[in-house]
């Protein structure tokens, strides 16, 4: 199924993210997610998080064509099911001049409270802006 992906942050990729085979990295992708994920965040709540502490509870990733040095990258960031306590983020990692898919994948983030050490319920304001931001397109940075 389609995503409509709420939020596009552009990145050019850094020679520091390559490795000996010239290629970014592997575990770089989740770096580039969480660059969408925070100025996403900053972008809707002007903070770089939902209106309350958050954990990542899983975090995937499909690789499916290679980036290299110079190379200019959108990442895109999309709402996917929102829980009781927890959400999903939706990522695309695209070639900005072929629109080539290079990685996709998501996290699970829970809200935690760090004191008690457990999940808490989402706040009313963290669910309504998911809710609302869910499907908007919320253009490129």
């Amino acid at each position: 199924m389609p995503i409509d992906f709420a939020y596009r942050h552009r990145l050019s990729v850094r020679f520091r993210d390559c490795d000996a085979m010239g290629h970014v990295n592997h575990a770089v992708y989740l770096t580039y997610f969480e660059q969408g994920r925070l100025t996403f965040w900053r972008e809707v709540t002007g903070s770089p998080s939902p209106h309350t502490r958050v954990i990542i509870a899983r975090a995937e990733c499909d690789y499916r064509s290679p980036a290299h040095f110079g190379d200019e990258l959108e990442v895109r960031v999309g709402i996917g099911e929102i829980g009781r306590s927890s959400f999903t983020l939706i990522y695309d990692i695209v070639h900005v001049g072929s629109d080539r898919l290079i990685a996709s994948g998501k996290t699970v983030m829970v809200s935690y409270n760090y004191e008690k050490g457990e999940s808490t319920p989402l706040p009313s304001a963290t669910r309504e802006l998911l809710e609302t931001t869910k499907g908007s397109d919320r253009g490129q940075i």
